[in-house]
Parts: C-alpha cells; structure tokens; sequence
C-alpha cells in the first residue's frame, strides 16, 4: 500500500498529530462518524476536507437512505466488481448476503457472468450499474426505467450519487493500493 500519511501506529492519536491544527475538525468528524481511522481514511486524511466530505456521503449511504439494503448492496458490488476494487468488494458481499442477496448473484458477479441467469430485480441493478460504468458509460432507457420502476426516481438519484461517491472510493483505494483484508474473499484479477 502507498501512503504518505505515517501508519506505523493504529492509534489515531498518532493520526491526528499529523495534521494540520486547521484539519483536524475532518479527521474529529471521521472519527465520530466510524469509531476508527483505518484504511481507507487513514490515505484519504492526506486530503482532510476532500476525506470529511466522502465520508459524509458514504455515511449517508450506509445510514440514512431509504433504498433496500439489497439493492444498495447489490448495486455497491456490482460497482466494485467493475472497477476490480477488492476491499469495496470484501466488504461490501458481504454486507450483500446479510442482507439477503442471493448468493448465486453475488457469485455471478464475482465470476463475471451477471446478470446472466439471474432473478428479474437483479438483472436491473446488475444491468443499471454495469452499463453506468462501461463504455459509453451511458444507461439505456430500458435499464433506466427498469430500475425506476424497481426504486422510485426519487432513490434512484440517491442511489446514483451513492455509486458516484463508491466509485471515488473505488479508485481511490485501487491508487492507493488498498487490498482486501487478510482472509476475505478477493476478486479473481
């Protein structure tokens, strides 16, 4: 992993004593909001303000939106099995299969064969993500509608400013080389 940020210690003290006086409101919100500064804010606190208000976004997403935890999480996977980014991944397939998404979907994710196969309300979130994020990177009206039916408009806006802010983490974590946890299940490169 990269980083210029010391992490040489867990203890966040250690963190914050790295930052600037004027930063270090970013690095107190972080750490109310997660308990912690691990991977991946323990990289992005190079950049405190940018860090706060990603982690504001991506708090919103785990806490306070309304869309199903299926599909929130089977739309998080999909993204991260796009952009091949394995700790999204671990963490998030998991999250998927407590909240009860099939486990043929996420493995059909996993191996790169979804939505093939899969169940009707899977195929629009596969489909919906997949087609966002690949060439030209353009949802179809069909795909579009599908999960407007399936969400809502006013969710599926959330739900699209929700991948906007997991991709940044995404790519983010792939720059910085963040991996999956030792022991979790990680994507076939």
């Amino acid at each position: 992993p990269r980083s210029t940020l010391d992490r040489s210690s867990a203890a966040s003290d250690v963190y914050k004593r790295q930052l600037k006086e004027e930063d270090r409101q970013h690095f107190d919100a972080i750490y109310k909001s997660r308990g912690r500064i691990g991977p991946p804010y323990s990289y992005f606190l190079n950049a405190p303000y940018i860090a706060s208000r990603m982690e504001q976004t991506l708090y919103f997403s785990r806490f306070l939106t309304k869309i199903d935890k299926k599909v929130k999480e089977l739309s998080i996977c999909t993204l991260a099995r796009e952009l091949n980014a394995e700790f999204e991944w671990a963490a998030h397939s998991k999250e998927a299969e407590e909240a009860g998404v099939r486990v043929e979907a996420i493995q059909a994710l996993r191996n790169k064969t979804a939505p093939h196969g899969l169940k009707s309300d899977e195929k629009a979130v596969i489909q919906f993500v997949q087609e966002l994020l690949r060439p030209p990177y353009r949802v179809s009206e069909p795909a579009y509608k599908s999960m407007e039916t399936l969400i809502g408009t006013e969710l599926l806006a959330q739900l699209v400013c929700i991948l906007g802010a997991y991709s940044m983490l995404a790519v983010a974590m792939n720059a910085f080389g963040i991996e999956a946890p030792e022991g979790a299940d990680k994507l076939p490169l």
